[in-house]
């Protein structure tokens, strides 16, 4: 097994299409362009062989390194510590707030901060999963990658108008990937910009010319930080998850994807590695409730633009009524074509194949997404995002199809590939989304065929506290027919479903305290108990622990949610990224970083600050009642 960068030893930068993933040794292992869900350029985090890398580092073995972000930025600060000085590796990429480009800028600057060094630069990319060769023209000015159908980098240097030439920077090329080794004395400044869509080769780049692009991103990332009106607790934890939420969502649409990568494994060198870059229903009508919270009702709106597209999608398209008018997940363009793929040639992250394009799951029927639509759409209706007309027409097929199909077994939250089941929390979803869409007729006197949803709301409500309530668990479990727990279930006080203080309720958060619980992580549900139709484990949930944390202080266990919140702080990455799960020792496994994680981490931290200050139960479960900024 070849030597891989972990997980968590990486930051993210972005522009807003697209992002990287640096690693703490100053390699750029992750990228792809021109859009997150494009193919790779970069690579090495699944294959070191054949992904491609960009990797600047010292030129020496005796170093150690240290990362973080320039505070209140998406700037990246590499610093690597050797016996001859100290050096520094800033990485970034020019914001872009128009509309969707083929043209992406990552800029990589070196700087000598005490002493004398020399960088080693390596730029070895590999067009589409390495599946395209390529050639390269070193110039004085840089480099310039010509793939085969057309695509391109440059590499261009930036240096000083009255550099010496024993300054200069010299590339060498071989085997299409390029190399350099720059020297620097404490005070010099240097570096490399990348180009995805060059007008032509590599041109010469001025330090003035990459100052000022610096000082322009991080007046974005300031500003944009500015705007958040949480004051509360934790507040550079928050603001870090906000950012990458932000680097998380592609601006020309609004989407927000799950995460930035592919086949990042559950467990190491097992099978449950999926391809993340891709815009879920779910996540996304999650993170409305977090971005009104911080009070960044713009990005909120963008989704909720984004949604209604879909939901106009799915009323234009509609011809057969036995299918879900909804897709679980599309691309960030809107578009649903998510074919599933193996990369056999990769390698994959520590042997954990197959390594997966595309997504399977994209086809599976998941009744719940109708209710996370429904309350972020009811929740931006009262926060100043109301519905159109037509928009209401739309909604109204939708829920009517839901009063046909709620009662019919699904594939669950969990994208099991195991067959469907009568799913709790799919019937749990269903029931928030009739109730949001009667409380939208009611609350604006729209048309809607009131009392079929009411009769429907109210029977899904029955048949979970018949069916979905175990009587000998004492619990709430997973579906009708197994006694399985399911970490999904803690959002049940959440959305108004039962009170917290319910004796039901609490004997179901008791339960998942013996058996999902682990150190105050904790799991989605046991896979040996509740086959998935997957082979191996996986860790625990970041999501389902930061919404343990809410269930407890709801119910009343604050000082117990208090610590399971600050312990799960420490499970973080060196900069507050967190991955889909945590492995057994505290390692990050899946995905990196994964929106879920950080909305979670959000809403959390805002409902159990609110509560710490003003007493338990202040935090409203329905929308119109969440927790606001002082």
């Amino acid at each position: 097994m070849k030597t891989f960068t972990l997980i968590g030893a990486h930051g993210l930068v972005g522009d807003l299409q697209t992002s990287a993933l640096v690693a703490t040794d100053g390699t750029i292992d992750w990228f792809c362009s021109p859009r997150f869900d494009s193919p790779s350029v970069f690579a090495s985090l699944l294959d070191r062989e054949r992904g491609g890398l960009f990797r600047i580092a010292p030129d020496t073995d005796s170093w150690e390194s240290q990362q973080l972000y320039l505070p209140g930025t998406a700037v990246l600060i590499t610093r690597f510590l050797t016996p001859d000085g100290v050096g520094e590796v800033v990485d970034f990429m020019p914001v872009i707030e128009g509309a969707a480009t083929d043209r992406h800028r990552l800029v990589r600057l070196m700087r000598v901060v005490r002493g004398q060094m020399r960088f080693v630069v390596e730029c070895r990319p590999a067009f589409d999963y390495g599946r395209k060769s390529h050639h390269v023209e070193v110039s004085g000015d840089g480099a310039t990658f010509h793939a085969d159908g057309g695509d391109r980098l440059a590499l261009s240097l930036v240096r000083r108008p009255d550099a010496a030439p024993s300054e200069q920077v010299r590339l060498t090329s071989e085997e299409g990937a390029v190399r350099a080794e720059v020297t620097g004395q404490v005070g010099d400044t240097g570096g490399i910009v990348l180009d995805t869509a060059p007008d032509g080769s590599a041109q010469r780049i001025t330090v003035d010319e990459v100052t000022s692009l610096f000082e322009e991103t991080c007046h974005f990332w300031r500003t944009w930080v500015a705007r958040s009106q949480y004051r509360g607790r934790w507040r550079e934890h928050v603001e870090r998850s906000a950012m990458t939420l932000k680097l998380l969502t592609y601006r020309p649409t609004g989407a927000l994807i799950a995460a930035p990568t592919t086949g990042l494994p559950e467990q190491a060198g097992g099978e449950r590695n999926w391809d993340y870059r891709y815009t879920w229903v779910r996540d996304g009508s999650f993170s409305v409730y977090a971005l009104l919270g911080l009070g960044y009702t713009r990005e909120a709106d963008g989704f909720l633009r984004w949604l209604a597209a879909r939901v106009d999608d799915a009323a234009a398209s509609a011809t057969d009524r036995d299918t879900s008018p909804l897709k679980i997940m599309y691309r960030v363009d809107g578009s649903s074509d998510l074919t599933e793929e193996v990369l056999d040639h990769f390698e994959g992250w520590r042997d954990s194949r197959p390594v997966r394009i595309g997504n399977g799951a994209s086809d599976q029927l998941q009744l719940d997404i109708y209710g996370e639509a429904m309350d972020s759409i009811r929740l931006g209706d009262a926060h100043g995002m109301p519905l159109a007309w037509r928009g209401w027409q739309r909604i109204t097929r939708l829920i009517d199809w839901l009063c046909d199909h709620w009662d019919e077994p699904d594939d669950g939250i969990w994208e099991t590939r195991g067959g469907r089941k009568d799913f709790t929390y799919g019937r749990l979803m269903s029931w928030v989304a009739l109730d949001r869409a009667v409380r939208l007729a009611t609350d604006h006197a729209r048309p809607a065929d009131l009392a079929r949803w009411v009769s429907t709301r109210d029977a899904i409500l029955l048949q979970i506290m018949d069916r979905g309530w175990d009587p000998g668990r004492g619990a709430f479990v997973q579906h009708y027919d197994t006694q399985v727990l399911d970490a999904a279930l803690l959002y049940m006080p959440l959305v108004g479903f039962i009170p917290p203080q319910d004796p039901m309720w609490e004997s179901t958060l008791r339960a998942m305290d013996g058996e999902l619980v682990s150190d105050s992580l904790v799991y989605r549900y046991d896979p040996s108990a509740s086959p998935d139709g997957l082979r191996g484990s996986e860790g625990t949930s970041s999501m389902c622990t930061f919404w343990y944390v809410d269930a407890l202080a709801r119910s009343g266990r604050l000082d117990e949610a208090r610590l399971t919140f600050e312990k799960m702080l420490t499970y973080g990455n060196h900069l507050g990224l967190y991955a889909e799960e945590i492995g057994p020792t505290g390692e990050q496994l899946g995905n990196f970083p994964q929106a879920f994680s950080h909305l979670a981490l959000i809403t959390a931290a805002m409902n159990l600050d609110y509560q710490i200050d003003h007493g338990v139960g202040t935090v409203g479960a329905l929308p119109g009642e969440m927790w606001r900024a002082p």
